[in-house]
């Protein structure tokens, strides 16, 4: 898997780079959306877009941090990088550890291929169409990751958002019943369901394709499904050329019946 450790080593590096401002005072700015940013979102950035203009120099490169640059020829592209430098920078600015970079490669507007660090907690999640998906930890162990089977006899384990919590969310447990709900920031959620950690993550709120598209590799490469919500179709990428938002969706390992209902409000 040459591609997927090139990839590896350059999240590995940014991650580097972003722990070295975690591990001492630093200033927060806003963005034009009001969302903020640190000097680690910018580090990596410049890490990742060398890097991978290195690696690829045919593959356009489409990064949260210079988004604003890109016109209306993206919907042009067939193969791009879309990268998140600083997944969680509000989690980040906690300092509760649970921040990731997300590099992703996509394909005719599907996340092909994905690689989801967490530098904090110092483990990778990655993985790629017909080869598969793994964890990689901090001793260099590699774990082979496969969703877990819906639940029979047991509470659905949900996990949400930690800062971006929704009435919807709450809602859905509620009618789903039988829950147990989990906040974590980040990809991290999705990570979760294709290590077979949590069975469902309903994103009922806002969220960019840059976030998602990275952990949607790894969860689709662990037989797990990314799935638009109301309508239960795979979640694509590059579909508007005036937004660069994703649809509500949901992360399961199959679509079950206890919980497409809510989709339809049956």
């Amino acid at each position: 898997m040459p591609e997927l450790d090139a990839l590896l080593r350059i999240a590995r590096e940014a991650g580097e780079l972003i722990l070295r401002v975690y591990r001492q005072d630093f200033r927060v700015n806003q963005k034009n959306d009001q969302s903020p940013v640190t000097e680690a979102d910018m580090a990596a950035h410049h890490h990742i877009l060398a890097e991978l203009t290195r690696l690829t120099p045919q593959i356009p490169v489409l990064s949260e941090e210079s988004a604003e640059q890109v016109g209306p020829e993206r919907m042009d592209w067939q193969r791009y990088w879309l990268v998140d430098p600083l997944d969680g920078t509000r989690e980040f600015i906690k300092r509760n550890d649970e921040f990731t970079v997300n590099i992703a490669l996509i394909d005719n507007g599907l996340p092909v291929l994905g690689v989801v660090h967490a530098p904090a907690l110092d483990t990778s999640w990655f993985g790629a169409r017909d080869l598969g998906a793994w964890r990689l930890d901090g001793e260099g162990r590699r774990t082979r990751l496969q969703v877990e089977a819906p639940p029979t006899d047991r509470a659905w384990r949900v996990v949400g958002s930690r800062s971006h919590a929704t009435p919807a969310l709450q809602g859905f447990v509620d009618q789903l019943g039988n829950a147990q709900l989990l906040s974590i920031g980040s990809s991290l959620k999705l990570c979760m369901v294709a290590e077979g950690k949590a069975d469902l993550y309903p994103r009922l709120g806002p969220t960019s394709e840059w976030d998602t598209a990275a952990a949607q590799a790894v969860v689709e490469a662990a037989g797990g499904l990314v799935l638009s919500w109301p309508d239960l179709q795979p979640l694509r990428c590059n579909r508007n050329p005036d937004s660069l938002l994703n649809p509500d969706f949901i992360v399961c390992s199959q679509i079950r019946p206890d919980w497409a209902r809510l989709a339809t409000g049956t």
